[in-house]
């Protein structure tokens, strides 16, 4: 299946993003991918070597970084879609706040900059539920894409903080400066599922502490989850539908589960890597206790909060989608993964 349309992956390394290029490579579509050195080339190639894509000849790459002007122009030139998904990830709480969101800002301000300039037609960001639904705490009604966060809700990651921030000027270039240049967002909930190669989400992490020993009991957090397949595939759906344009759109399978509804899990389907894995609940009182003093803890009171009522009803109706994986499903695929790639023992 040949396609002559060509797509702008940003950051090819990623999670997310290597999902997408596999799904557009196997849809026939010309790919071009960035990458922050040229060096990670191979590592891509490999990964799609190993997932069965046996001609990369609609693959091609090009160095580019959120920071800096360089290549943007050449990585934009003949596309038509550009899919916006690199980001910044912080791995250690950031010194200075202002200057750790300050690259997820401009990054996207650039893409939409340069894609304009090059007569793209439509840019797909991906976003955040962080940017959707961290101040939504009426648990009696359904969060959807008209709801946003608050930037300065307390507790707020530096990450969620700096999606929504990044979010909002998007959409505020567009507004003022877009031009008729098209856009939409995908925000996804905690992204699980198989990974293609050792890389994976930060939302890894969740299942990584259940299992480490790192964790002696477990927040009574409720969560919404979605595999990475299904979120590649919204992205797909959203640059090529024609009612997509300006619309954002929550990715999220059906449902919610909680962190200890997902011990429990893990448990009872591999009881085999789950010997570490805490059978207690943390109360709700001390962890809200512990918000006073800790940051951490500050963050997970805010979880407490948030209402997991969400509706991906929008997506569904407009764009035809349907998660392929529940919630279940996606864990069971990130843990299979987590083990495939010897992340946990």
């Amino acid at each position: 299946m040949k396609n002559s349309e060509l797509v702008l992956v940003t950051g090819g390394t990623g999670f997310v993003s290597m999902q997408i290029i596999f799904q557009l490579l196997h849809k026939g579509y010309q790919v071009r991918t960035s990458l922050r050195s040229l060096s990670k080339k191979k590592g891509v190639i490999n990964t799609l070597k190993s997932q069965g894509i046996s001609s990369l000849d609609n693959l091609s790459f090009v160095e580019t970084e959120l920071t800096k002007d360089d290549n943007w122009e050449e990585a934009m030139k003949g596309c038509k879609y550009v899919l916006s998904v690199a980001s910044p990830v912080f791995f250690e709480v950031p010194k200075n706040e202002k200057e750790a969101i300050k690259p997820a800002v401009e990054g996207i301000l650039r893409v939409l900059k340069f894609a304009k300039k090059e007569g793209v037609k439509r840019v797909v960001m991906t976003s955040n539920f962080g940017a959707v639904g961290f101040s939504q705490t009426d648990k009696n009604i359904q969060t959807t894409e008209t709801d946003w966060t608050n930037p300065k809700e307390k507790g707020l990651s530096i990450y969620e903080k700096s999606k929504t921030l990044a979010e909002k000027a998007a959409w505020d270039f567009i507004k003022k400066e877009g031009e008729g240049l098209e856009f939409a967002t995908i925000n996804p909930v905690a992204i699980l599922g198989p990974s293609l190669n050792a890389h994976t989400s930060g939302s890894f992490n969740i299942l990584k502490h259940l299992l480490d020993g790192s964790m002696k009991a477990v927040p009574n957090i409720p969560l919404n989850i979605v595999d990475v397949r299904d979120v590649a595939d919204l992205h797909i759906r959203a640059m090529k539908n024609p009612n997509a344009n300006g619309q954002r759109f929550i990715a999220s399978a059906d449902g919610q589960i909680s962190m200890p509804e997902i011990a429990t899990f893990i448990k009872t389907e591999m009881p085999e890597i789950a010997k570490d894995t805490p059978s207690k609940t943390v109360p709700d009182w001390v962890l809200k206790a512990a918000a006073l003093f800790n940051a951490r803890a500050k963050e997970g009171s805010l979880l407490l909060k948030v209402n997991r009522y969400v509706s991906n009803a929008k997506a569904k109706d407009i764009l035809g989608w349907s998660p392929i994986a529940s919630q279940e499903e996606a864990i069971l695929a990130a843990l299979q993964s987590l083990i495939k790639y010897e992340i946990v023992k």
